[in-house]
């Protein structure tokens, strides 16, 4: 059950880490722009001004300061975070696996897994923003 889960987690991750990155050969910050302006439509059509002055307030930030080198770094400090988020978890089911609370144990299991899952993307998400940096 523990196994299944864990390679359902990470198989949904990669399939949808690759299959974004094949089907965008855009860069981060081009793949930010797009999103804010898709999700500005979406808010014009739904008549929502608090939402589309934020979405457009965010727009004119990521034009003026994203760069491939800032996003790469906010990529490097995001894997560090999943990095150190999968320790903590290992260490708590260590712990747990020493109280032997299966139920505990169980949960741990499924809480590292989940947490090995976003390194995961983070790593994937680090390798295609690495792409763009010179």
């Amino acid at each position: 059950m523990k196994k299944t889960l864990l390679l359902s987690i990470i198989t949904v991750v990669t399939l949808s880490s690759s299959a974004a990155l094949a089907a965008n050969t855009l860069n981060g910050c081009e793949i930010k722009k797009q999103k804010l302006t898709e999700q500005i439509e979406y808010a014009k059509k739904h008549n929502n001004s608090h939402q589309i002055a934020g979405l457009e307030t965010a727009l004119s930030q990521v034009e003026t300061y994203c760069t491939p080198e800032s996003l790469y770094q906010e990529s490097q400090e995001k894997v560090s975070e999943k990095e150190q988020k999968v320790k903590e978890r290992e260490a708590e089911l260590v712990e747990a696996k020493a109280k032997g609370d299966i139920k505990k144990i169980a949960k741990r299991e499924r809480k590292l897994a989940e947490a090995q899952a976003e390194l995961h993307e983070a790593q994937t998400e680090l390798t295609a923003n690495k792409k763009f940096v010179k």
